[in-house]
């Protein structure tokens, strides 16, 4: 499949956020494809967006690669304890992103049943599989996203998207979820799921 391209990422988080909906998460780690198709979003508006790292222009080490050039990997940790993988978006000096909430697995279901859980795929109960991947934190921690990622050329060949089968799917539009500090913003309606999809995190 095709890899996407930087001006894919070149546009507007909101606009970015809904078509990555279907497009394909991969990781080329150690010889292996782990991959999975995007489910759920959130968009997150840069300058003017209370939940954004970067609002008002908040500028610290580790937002900087928000300001940078778009299709890049910005990858936080929540708790101390929990990564989340975010894709830049935007021109450059405009601190955009787009938050991956969740994803359906594809390529790497046992790299990833051992990652969570300590086991293979195929002895995950059906509530393990539920919730293999249908969570930020739990998306990074299957697929092998950490910190050392923040920064990653997602146009290059070891984390990257790509363009996924196309199929007809709706789009659920809702607000965003944990953000209840942003005052107004929090109920901004900038969180895109598939419909239907059993990977999304909150319905």
């Amino acid at each position: 499949m095709k890899k996407l391209d930087r001006e894919f990422y070149n546009r507007d988080s909101i606009v970015v956020a809904r078509e990555l909906l279907g497009k394909v998460l991969v990781h080329e780690i150690d010889g292996n494809r782990i991959s999975a198709k995007i489910v759920e979003t959130e968009a997150y508006m840069g300058i003017e967006d209370k939940a954004a790292h970067s609002y008002e222009g908040r500028r610290t080490p580790r937002v900087e690669v928000m300001y940078g050039e778009p299709g890049f990997a910005y990858v936080f940790m929540i708790y101390g304890m929990h990564s989340c993988f975010n894709v830049v978006v935007n021109k450059k000096g405009t601190p955009q992103a787009v938050l991956v909430r969740a994803v359906e697995p594809m390529d790497g279901k046992d790299w990833m049943a051992q990652k969570r859980f300590g086991t293979s795929y195929e002895t995950l109960t059906r509530s393990q599989r539920k919730n293999l991947t249908n969570g930020p934190g739990k998306l990074c921690r299957a697929c092998s996203i950490d910190r050392s990622l923040n920064g990653m050329d997602l146009c290059s060949n070891e984390l990257y998207i790509e363009e996924g089968i196309e199929e007809e799917f709706d789009i659920v539009t809702t607000k965003r979820v944990g953000i209840d500090y942003a005052e107004e913003a929090k109920d901004f309606p900038w969180r895109f799921y598939i419909k239907e999809n059993e990977n999304v995190s909150v319905k």
